[in-house]
């Protein structure tokens, strides 16, 4: 599994296309924090980062579908995929690894955001006045936020040997459980299942452990649908065997 892990890390890196969507990812979220007039913090008054907890999911809607695009299709057109299935791994070990390779470079795109954290705190009045809790609790909901739609841009490379294909499908995926569930909620025909259908979504828990108080049934959901999504990309490659 390490080989693997350390495989996919490194052919990111070692291609262009990772510091392109790490750098408009950057370039995104430090506009929004820091540049725009509706939402930089300079113009608020009060220390905080929100725009970064606000826009950085939106951002992640594209930026990690990019990364996972090419996990299983590059491998598919290639003919490679088959040669990496008979490697003294099971199937699932060899989808965790691509996975948590997807997961750690989009982590690795949050790191540099860390200095608008400490940039705030030294430019508040007086120095350090922001809610670091809340800042804690928005950062884990992104870190979390980014292993689901890494877990569905795995499923949707899984399906298809076109990168692009599975960039399409993996962006619907992202923004139909981020936001579908949501906007379906307040459809005012639901009633009090409106809040169920809310909490099927992404926003909700992801909004919920932003507040800073960070509740174990957020990071269950987060944690589950991620294992769900994995465990169908498992069934999908075990189906080839049938």
């Amino acid at each position: 599994m390490w080989n693997i892990y350390v495989k996919e890390i490194l052919s990111f890196l070692n291609s262009s296309i990772a510091y392109l969507v790490i750098g408009v990812f950057l370039v995104l979220t430090g506009l929004f924090v820091w540049v725009f007039p509706e939402t930089s913090v300079l113009k608020f008054g009060y220390s905080n980062i929100d725009p970064l907890f606000i826009i950085g999911p939106y951002v992640f809607l594209f930026l990690i579908p990019a990364i996972t695009m090419r996990s299983f299709a590059e491998e598919k057109k290639t003919g490679t995929l088959e040669f990496l299935f008979t490697r003294p791994l099971t199937d699932l070990q060899i989808i965790i690894s691509k996975f948590l390779a997807s997961w750690t470079l989009a982590i690795l795109a949050l790191v540099p955001t860390v200095v608008y954290y400490f940039s705030v705190v030294f430019l508040g009045y007086p120095a350090g006045n922001i809610d670091s809790a809340a800042v804690v609790g928005s950062y884990l909901g992104l870190v979390m936020l980014a292993g689901v739609f890494c877990s569905i841009g795995i499923l949707s490379s899984a399906t298809t040997e076109n990168q692009i294909v599975s960039f399409i499908i993996a962006v619907f995926l992202c923004f139909l459980f981020y936001s579908g569930f949501q906007s379906l909620s307040q459809v005012d025909i639901w009633g009090t299942l409106s809040t169920l259908i809310a909490k099927i979504g992404i926003a909700y828990h992801y909004e919920s452990i932003s507040r800073g108080l960070i509740d174990s049934r957020d990071v269950l959901y987060f944690l589950s649908v991620s294992a769900v999504m994995i465990l169908i990309t498992n069934l999908i490659f075990g189906s080839r065997k049938w």
